[in-house]
């Protein structure tokens, strides 16, 4: 499994915006991407304009997919604007 983890710094006047649009593109991959296991969306209890995602895929592929998808460009142009700063990390799962 291949887990993503992004944190968003979002400028105060389009927080209310990004939560409708981060919640619309989790939905999206979901339901549009069966390789994407888990999309978690969360809000920092410190300090209301930092999310947090985490999200699993099947492969690393299916990450590298998910960037190419017509809702993720979208998403991505969409919210640029609002986004002060932006963090992505990635992670290989441990077999068990």
């Amino acid at each position: 499994m291949y887990i993503v983890t992004v944190k968003f710094s979002i400028h105060p006047a389009h927080i209310n915006e990004f939560i409708s649009a981060i919640q619309k593109q989790a939905q999206d991959s979901l339901e549009l991407e069966p390789a994407c296991t888990l999309f978690d969306v969360s809000i920092s209890e410190n300090d209301p304009n930092l999310v947090f995602l985490y999200e699993i895929y099947k492969a690393k592929s299916d990450f590298e997919y998910h960037l190419k998808t017509p809702h993720f460009l979208s998403f991505s142009e969409k919210v640029a604007p609002w986004v002060a700063n932006k963090q992505v990390d990635t992670f290989n799962m441990l077999p068990e």
